[in-house]
């Protein structure tokens, strides 16, 4: 018989439908939702709330002694079996309603939960716990006969639900005799038939994901890790303005007992060209656009300089707090609400915009093009970067103590005016494309000059400093330098052997602000492994790419960081930065299709696990 106390852990799956998302445990606990939308308040926070048994949603079956859960293939659709020690069992539906209605996306504020019984007469209990406020416990304002209010600070949330209220308001046990269903969401009233209702939504729900992922660009290997990577993508898009989240939690720390707990709920501009392309890959062309406006959309607010991070409406950000009435994950606090290096001085965002923006210019997929127009809005921001590619900077990492004038920076300085000369070059506007050459070169030459260590045999982490740090790998993939260069390999060889721990990256091995790093930056990882098949070690990627897919969750899903001693999960999650990693390493290293039924070859090889996938899906779910 199961009888454990809840321990957070971030084996769990996201569900969500482009306006809200939510975190569910292994056995169908509700435990991380924000409320109205991806930002916002967390109505279930039992993530977060250490030892405290509030902000959550779950059902209790009596006697329960096993739970699976798994999604319905090619959705984010969740079901979760609970089983008795009599042989009861329920299964529990979780989805967020997504599909098209009235010829618009149709994704409101909620969430719906289907429980069903399967066999014998199984007895549950609904719990409802909700917070407000991050982590006080939302009061009951109201219940009538099919619903129930809960008043969370300034709004409201509504459970409606055909079980008998009172079982839920009491925490009742009862036999469950028949299919229910809760809403949770708005405080809007609903007419029709809950039942159908939840068939209905469930049923449409499942289409647009199988038909959006119909319209994937995939590649031939490791299709399922991909597609499992495009979703969490998804919902990590906040679809009414095309942000699209760096991760859907906060304050997961980056390691065991750790202060470095942030709130990942914002859009980070450097994020832009990691996600655009692979977007772009997959030919999801219309999340990319949604992105491309969104991030052209803080081009033309064109008041002050570019910061690292937005809101997800991009003049709402919220100054960086802790939040008192939560312990944190596992007791790990701080929580924190706001991310203050919204504040920072990052010189990467420039070319990290122009970098994104530069699909509009070449992607004849797209309704509408880069112009003139858009090329002079552009412009101003080269102009920040060439003023500002010598000037120190808090860098990649958001140092929050010290500032360097950071490699990462100066080479993503070099990158916006790299890429307006080739903007400027494929409009005819010769000499704008001569004057950003020449200030691309001078850059180049100033970086070449001070980044490079022939004492480390490496670029380094910052102008005229011996440390190491794993951001260098971008430079062939950024094309400010050819993977053959030599200055680049022997880069690639000396981060291999400095800043690897059993087998994962770290971002840099010095001491920062909070003191010596320990867990390994996913995102990292990943550059190195594109990095090794850039300069043609492609099998040590390969077996350093498939020994990373298994540190996913049981979901399919990777956070920010991992630790190297351990092999477990730490920091917020889904991290958009890991899952555009996983899609263009897989994308990068995969075989071709026309290479599917090669017999000959080293590389040809299904183990049983690929095999009973294959066999899965020739018959369904």
């Amino acid at each position: 018989m199961i009888d454990n106390p809840y321990r957070s852990s971030l084996d769990v799956a996201a569900i969500g439908n482009g306006r809200v998302a939510a975190l569910i445990d292994k056995g169908a606990r509700i435990v991380w939702w924000c409320y109205p939308r991806l930002d916002g308040d967390p109505v279930f926070c039992r993530l977060l709330a250490g030892d405290e048994e509030k902000g959550f949603c779950d059902v209790v079956l009596d006697g329960q002694v096993s739970a699976t859960s798994s999604y319905i293939r090619n959705t984010c659709i969740l079901e979760t079996i609970l089983v008795s020690d009599s042989g009861a069992a329920v299964k529990v539906t979780d989805f967020a309603p997504r599909f098209w209605r009235f010829d618009r996306s149709f994704h409101p504020t909620q969430l719906m939960r289907r429980i069903e019984p399967l066999r014998g007469l199984p007895r549950v209990t609904i719990r409802m716990r909700p917070t407000h406020s991050y982590g006080q416990v939302a009061p009951i304002a109201s219940h009538g006969s099919n619903h129930i209010r809960y008043l969370c600070g300034a709004s409201a949330v509504r459970v409606t639900t055909d079980v008998p209220v009172s079982y839920i308001v009491h925490e009742t046990p009862f036999a469950l005799t028949h299919a229910a269903t809760l809403v949770i969401g708005s405080d809007e009233p609903i007419d029709s038939s809950m039942d159908a209702l939840s068939r209905e939504f469930l049923e449409r729900t499942r289409d647009f994901w199988v038909s959006w992922v119909r319209g994937l660009a995939v590649s031939y290997e490791w299709q399922p890790e991909i597609i499992r990577a495009a979703i969490l993508l998804k919902l990590c898009t906040f679809e009414e303005t095309g942000a699209i989240t760096a991760a859907l939690t906060t304050s997961i720390p980056e390691a065991p007992n750790t202060p470095r707990t942030w709130d990942y709920r914002f859009c980070w501009l450097r994020d832009a060209y990691f996600v655009i392309r692979a977007l772009n890959r997959l030919g999801a062309t219309q999340s990319m656009e949604n992105y491309l406006d969104y991030i052209t959309t803080i081009v033309a607010d064109g008041k002050g300089p570019l910061k690292p991070l937005y809101g997800i409406v991009h003049n709402d950000t919220t100054a960086e707090q802790v939040a008192p009435d939560l312990q944190g994950y596992r007791g790990m606090g701080p929580v924190r609400l706001g991310n203050l290096a919204s504040d920072q001085l990052q010189h990467d965002a420039y070319g990290s915009v122009i970098l994104g923006a530069t699909h509009m210019f070449i992607d004849q997929r797209l309704p509408r093009m880069g112009d003139v127009s858009l090329f002079r809005e552009l412009e101003a921001l080269g102009e920040q970067a060439q003023n500002l590619y010598l000037e120190p900077d808090a860098g990649i990492w958001e140092y929050r103590g010290r500032q360097r004038i950071h490699t990462h920076s100066a080479t993503m300085c070099w990158v916006a005016c790299d890429r307006l000369a080739r903007i400027a070059q494929l409009l005819g506007l010769q000499e704008r494309a001569a004057h950003w050459n020449s200030a691309a070169e001078k850059i180049r030459a100033e970086i070449l000059a001070r980044a490079w260590n022939e004492k480390r045999g490496a670029f380094t982490g910052a102008f005229d400093h011996q440390e190491l740090d794993a951001s260098v790998l971008l430079l062939a993939d950024l094309g400010f330098i050819p993977p053959s260069d030599p200055r680049f390999v022997k880069t690639c060889t000396t981060i291999g052997r400095e800043l690897m721990r059993n087998g994962l990256m770290l971002r840099y091995a010095a001491e920062d602000d909070f003191g010596l790093p320990e867990s390994s930056f996913l995102a990292c990882q990943f550059w190195y492994i594109d990095a090794l098949a850039s300069i043609g070690r492609a099998g040590e990627a390969r077996e350093l790419f498939v020994e990373l897919l298994k540190h996913r969750n049981s979901f399919g899903m990777l956070s920010e960081d991992l630790h190297p001693a351990t092999g477990e999960l730490w920091g917020n999650l889904p991290q958009t930065y890991s899952m555009a990693g996983l899609i263009n390493s897989a994308m990068t290293l995969s075989r071709k299709w026309e290479d599917a039924w090669t017999t000959s070859g080293a590389a040809y090889h299904v183990d049983e696990q690929a095999a009973a996938r294959l066999m899965a899906a020739a018959y369904g779910r």
